[in-house]
């Protein structure tokens, strides 16, 4: 083994196959014990783009015996016995996807596909992943250390509500009973821990590490720090809830934050400072490990693990966004500065890609949670931290001292369109257009459009109406339209039939109906017609979360519009596709509820006009009883009519054709409909 903590290069060179996922696999190796067992809610992918393949790749090259659990049983805790007792710990995480999200839609209603698991199949991880199975971990070894981290508890780190089940619940270190959780990214965090670990120091004396918390009592809490309102106050008083998410917002910068205390049931939760993020050597190191970039054989009479298809032949280059959208999470996890890869990195990873016997010639993404950012926000931001009180880099116009750099990011590009066997090199992930719009040099734009864009470019307007915009933390929308236009101008000068497919977003907090009704309008004036939109999903650690939750905007305190009603929600999300004849019937309710009645011949075509008429018409429409003799009732349609008598027998029904001088519903269209 090599000295831990030290990842060396024969130890990246040397190991190219699957961790063990079970006993056979460490006999194979010589291990009677392994160090580490690491678990996950998603199937075993061996990839950068899956956080497990990460922690468990760094405690392998720091010289860690290694073991990984995927997606165990959850009835019991059998399972976390398979390998035997590990050495100094378990290392925990729910899944890429919070499992909640993954069994949920935005309805509540369970999704029949899981991407994370073998063939797509659900099921396999259970609810709140997290918890269950740090509590398992704990039942099945009581005393070894559980270090919880990923998504799913970094995001819940603190007093959050939870949407599911429409409640506050305490931070997830109170309900799973892990010893420690490792926030945001983890690298140096698993580094840490598990180097005091293996030298035999105790779980609950490893407090002080960055990007970590704890649980502990109020004797014991730091010298310095901040506190937030506890989780029964926050429980209780939503102007408490609101001011808590300001202060714990406000300090996650690695500059300028301070410990966060919230004390929960009994205990305190300490959070401490977030860790700082990987520089670009380390975060190089971390792409060079020795991922097989596939799913585990032992998945393929499964159908194979479909997540690996978005992300086999796509390359990540950064992390963090400064982008500050209010609905991300990506502020509590991965921070709001940015780090990239070198270029030889990237280039290196293209080039080993090249030889896969699966790859085609597509590169299908060179991004990350923004694909061209490449540099930190301003130069003032490595020394004085990022702004704090809700300020955005890029909203609702760019900061004087944003530093706006694609040159980096083409110099990239070109080199792996030059690479032998590469035939496209497309950019998937999201464009900040506002960031592209605002460099004064057109180049990247216009390679952008030449060789980047599969046909379609995916960008994220997410609404067009002012104050929902301001909510989100978004630009104007006559920003995306100077980019809209200059998109299609150079595209039509490159001789191409590109398009743009915006993502919007439908009853985000202070989205009024009137608000979606001025997107319809505007989605109809510019001849946009989404094939996808979503409703806000109220997930834990945004701000917007907390906005749905409180109706308040936690950084002036003032009240905010939402909409939580079924029934208005299914109006806002079937405005953003009123082209749809399913959705007219909404669309013209919505369009009537405005006084906008002057839209509906725009954005309700006329089919969809016929069909609601004839609907009508048929709920108004006289119900017709025949009776064994012969006789006919007519009564208004959905009203009772048993004690109404019988129809004279003057009135008497032809079986037939109508007769002479019928009444209306009598006649021979109706009779013979009856029949």
């Amino acid at each position: 083994m090599t000295e831990r903590g030290h990842m060396s290069e024969e130890t990246t060179k040397r190991y190219t196959e699957f961790l063990p996922v079970n006993r056979e696999d460490m006999q194979a190796r010589g291990w009677d014990q392994l160090d580490f067992v690491v678990v996950s809610g998603d199937a075993y992918v061996d990839h950068p783009s899956f956080g497990p393949a990460i922690i468990s790749r760094l405690l392998e090259a720091d010289g860690y015996r290694v073991g990984i659990l995927a997606q165990p049983r959850f009835d019991n805790c059998e399972d976390f016995k398979r390998f035997g007792k590990p050495k100094y710990g378990f290392m925990i995480g729910g899944g890429n996807v919070d499992s909640m999200v993954s069994h949920y839609s935005v309805a509540k209603k369970r999704r029949a596909i899981d991407e994370y698991s073998p063939g797509g199949v659900a099921g396999k991880r259970p609810d709140r992943s997290a918890i269950v199975y740090t509590r398992l971990a704990k039942e099945a070894y009581p005393d070894v250390p559980v270090v919880l981290g990923g998504l799913e508890a970094s995001l819940r780190r603190f007093a959050h509500y939870d949407y599911w089940d429409d409640v506050v619940m305490p931070s997830i270190m109170e309900s799973c009973g892990a010893d420690l959780v490792a926030f945001g990214m983890g690298e140096h965090q698993t580094h840490q821990i598990a180097a005091r670990l293996a030298a035999g120091e105790s779980v609950e004396t490893i407090t002080d590490v960055a990007g970590t918390c704890y649980m502990t009592t109020f004797d014991h809490l730091p010298e310095r720090y901040v506190e937030c309102a506890g989780f029964h106050k926050v429980s209780a008083d939503k102007v408490a809830y609101a001011k808590a998410c300001r202060i714990q917002m406000d300090n996650q910068d690695v500059v300028t934050g301070l410990p966060i205390v919230q004390k929960q049931s009994e205990l305190y939760l300490v959070q401490n400072v977030p860790a700082r993020p990987l520089n670009r050597k380390e975060l190089d190191k971390v792409f060079d490990l020795p991922f097989t970039r596939h799913y585990h054989p032992m998945y393929i009479p499964m159908g194979g693990v479909p997540a690996i298809e978005e992300v086999q032949f796509s390359i990540i280059q950064n992390r963090g966004c400064y982008g500050g959208c209010n609905f991300c999470a990506i502020t509590m996890h991965q921070g709001r500065r940015v780090t990239a890869r070198s270029a030889d990195s990237i280039v290196e990873e293209a080039r080993r890609m090249t030889q896969e016997p699966d790859f085609k010639g597509y590169i299908h993404d060179v991004g990350g949670p923004t694909a061209n950012f490449r540099f930190p926000s301003c130069a003032q931001q490595m020394k004085e931290g990022m702004c704090n009180g809700g300020k955005h880099c890029l909203a609702p116009r760019p900061c004087k001292n944003l530093i706006v750099d694609h040159s980096d990011y083409l110099k990239i590009l070109r080199r792996l369109r030059d690479l032998p066997g590469v035939k496209k090199v497309f950019i998937r992930s999201g464009i900040r257009f506002d960031y592209l719009i605002a460099d004064p040099d057109e180049t990247f734009f216009k390679e952008l459009v030449e060789y980047h864009v599969s046909g379609q470019l995916k960008v994220a307007p997410e609404h067009c109406a002012p104050n929902t915009l301001a909510y989100m933390g978004k630009p104007p929308i006559e920003v995306f339209n100077k980019f809209k236009d200059r998109f299609y101008a150079l595209s039509k000068k490159a001789g191409k039939k590109q398009y743009l497919v915006p993502y919007l977003m439908s009853s985000h907090p202070g989205s009024t109906l009137k608000d979606a009704v001025y997107l319809a309008e505007y989605l109809y004036n510019n001849n946009m017609r989404p094939e996808q939109v979503q409703d806000f999903y109220p997930t834990p650690g945004t701000v917007s979360t907390c906005m749905y939750y409180t109706g308040l905007d936690p950084y002036t305190l003032k009240p905010v519009f939402v909409e939580k009603s079924p029934e208005g929600k299914a109006l806002q999300r079937a405005l953003l596709q009123y082209y749809e004849p399913r959705n007219a019937q909404k669309v013209v309710q919505a369009l009537k509820m405005t006084h906008r009645e002057d839209l509906i011949p725009k954005l309700v075509p006329s089919e969809a006009r016929r069909a609601i008429q004839r609907k009508r018409q048929q709920e108004q429409s006289p119900e017709i009883t025949i009776h064994p003799d012969g006789r006919y009732t007519v009564a208004p349609r959905n009203k009772p009519h048993s004690n109404r008598k019988p129809a004279q027998e003057n009135e008497r029904f032809a079986p037939r054709g109508g007769r002479k001088g019928a009444k209306p519903g009598q006649n021979r269209s109706n009779g013979k409909k009856k029949r």
